[in-house]
């Protein structure tokens, strides 16, 4: 069975969000063939399913109880914190997910290296809550 297609409406809407959010946070969209518009079809999807543009890259047990925690509605808490993008959605000009401001041991510093932010001056709204994200990070079971 195929998925049903977003809406245009929602469609335009998650496009005008990304076009808005990679300007305001100094980030590019992904210079490969069809991963920027994979993204954003699944954030259109995700917001005529649920009214939210839950991250499309994740898998979740229940989608409806991940929205109430909005950890991952984009532009999710590690692209707000961190500004790494995990559906490499936002990214530095080369299409690498930005991980300078990671945490030692996460999962993207880990796989992609330390990839310097071409833009520090922008992006990084919730820069301040990085150490009680650590600290909850380190609480979880592995």
């Amino acid at each position: 069975m195929r998925p049903k297609e977003p809406t245009e409406k929602s469609m335009e809407r998650m496009w005008k969000f990304s076009r808005k959010y990679a300007e305001k946070s100094g980030t590019y969209f992904h210079p490969g063939e069809g991963v920027t518009e994979s993204v954003v079809k699944g954030l259109a999807s995700n917001m005529d399913e649920l009214k939210r543009p839950l991250c499309p890259c994740r898998f979740y047990p229940d989608k409806t109880e991940e929205i109430k925690h909005r950890t991952w509605i984009c532009a999710c808490e590690d692209m707000k914190i961190y500004k790494y993008c995990h559906c490499l959605l936002f990214t530095n000009a080369e299409g690498m997910p930005i991980t300078e401001y990671l945490p030692e041991g996460h999962e993207g510093l880990t796989t992609y290296g330390v990839v310097k932010d071409p833009h520090p001056d922008k992006g990084r709204e919730s820069a301040d809550k990085a150490e009680a994200r650590e600290i909850e990070r380190k609480k979880r079971p592995s």
